[in-house]
């Protein structure tokens, strides 16, 4: 019997997906709900689960452009026990071709094909060579081009190639809403640094505690996404939007967070900041931050949002002019910490210093309450027991671990 295998809908308005990998090949066996195949769409990146346990059947080859709904694979249920006992001999003959190989080449961390090894052993092709290669997996006929080649040159040259790689569709509107960005609004940014010791000191000294109440370690970016959210009732202009003639004031603090995945940037949104708790933005963070890796982000989970916080430090940026995501008005940007040498009361001394950066649109937002709310933002996380609820400024009703 064949179960067939549909394109799921990432969202309402989306009518075409693409197709844009199997991970798991034709003819092999799949349990009930394994990840399969990747669709994209310009908003997102879904997962396709099998419908049943049995081999897979690809009609639809990866990079093809599809309707919502369409078939794009089968599972046979009635081959079960037939193809178990195959792959299982197929496993068993990849087990025993590895133990023949070549010891000086199955030892490499190159993925070769048994036959490709074994000319390379032979032939005594040079490791570097073989690493020149951009290819997944090494066969045969990519080595008869490396011997073919000295056989005829008089001089060693290193392997010149290109490799062409169609963008996706998040890739192409990730691409299309930034440089709308920057012709359609008035982008400026401003600059300030943060003294980051006292909030070093209290990952330092309660990170344990929270560790074991809560399971994730504290995240610098749970005091921002708060320090944020109290700035914006002394500059609400930050949190606005301008919708035609019209300018949008958000009563309310639905902050997004860039987080970096293998298909691209997304933008989960932690919806009313201005109720949650420390710990309740420091989970939410880090669970954007595991299912992201794993294209598990909804298409809910990425709507709307009136501020985003992006975190350029992560990969060692010292200092950025982040883009406005749209129809938002200001991004906020964090940047590495580092120790830096700075003048206190007097004396020089070395302070963990973090700059940040505050991208806004002009039209929107004067630079009175650009420079003002980022020193507010500065304010408050240099004094961060200042985020405690009312009448509980410990560190401990902070971090929840009363």
């Amino acid at each position: 019997m064949l179960i067939e295998i549909k394109a799921p809908s990432p969202g309402e308005s989306i009518t075409q997906v693409v197709l844009a990998s199997w991970v798991v090949d034709d003819g092999a066996f799949v349990g009930l709900d394994a990840d399969i195949a990747e669709i994209e769409s310009d908003k997102a990146t879904l997962m396709v689960f099998a419908p049943a346990a049995g081999v897979l059947k690809i009609k639809v080859a990866a990079g093809s452009t599809i309707d919502v709904g369409a078939i794009i694979g089968w599972v046979y249920v009635d081959a079960l026990p037939e193809e178990r006992k195959r792959q299982q001999q197929k496993k068993q003959d990849v087990v025993v071709e590895e133990q023949h190989a070549p010891a000086n080449v199955s030892d490499s961390p190159l993925h070769m094909t048994p036959l490709a090894k074994n000319v390379a052993s032979v032939e005594k092709i040079d490791f570097n060579q073989l690493k020149s290669i951009s290819k997944e997996k090494i066969k045969k006929a990519d080595l008869d081009i490396i011997l073919h080649s000295s056989e005829n040159d008089t001089y060693t040259s290193e392997k010149r190639s290109v490799k062409r790689v169609k963008m996706s569709p998040l890739r192409q509107k990730l691409a299309e809403r930034l440089v709308s960005v920057k012709n359609e609004t008035a982008m400026l940014t401003t600059f300030n640094e943060i003294d980051m010791q006292a909030i070093v000191d209290l990952r330092k000294q309660y990170g344990e505690a929270f560790k074991n109440r809560y399971g994730n370690s504290i995240s610098y970016l749970s005091f921002f996404v708060m320090a944020a959210q109290r700035a914006f009732a002394e500059f609400p202009q930050i949190n606005a939007a301008i919708e035609g003639n019209e300018i949008v004031y958000h009563e309310y603090a639905d902050i997004c967070i860039a987080v970096s995945t293998p298909k691209g940037l997304l933008a989960p949104v932690i919806r009313d900041v201005q109720t949650a708790s420390l710990p309740q933005i420091n989970q939410a963070i880090h669970d954007f931050g595991q299912r992201a890796q794993n294209n598990k982000i909804t298409l809910d989970e990425l709507r709307d949002g009136t501020f985003t916080i992006t975190n350029g430090g992560t990969f060692g940026s010292l200092l950025s002019t982040p883009i406005i995501n749209p129809p938002q008005s200001a991004i906020l940007g964090m940047h590495k910490i580092e120790d830096r040498a700075v003048v206190d009361q007097g004396k020089i001394i070395v302070k963990p210093m973090m700059y940040v950066a505050l991208s806004y649109d002009h039209r929107l937002i004067d630079g009175k309450e650009s420079v003002g709310f980022i020193i507010k933002v500065k304010e408050i996380l240099e004094h961060p027991l200042s985020l405690c609820p009312i009448g509980e400024a410990s560190p401990e009703a902070l971090l929840g671990i009363v």
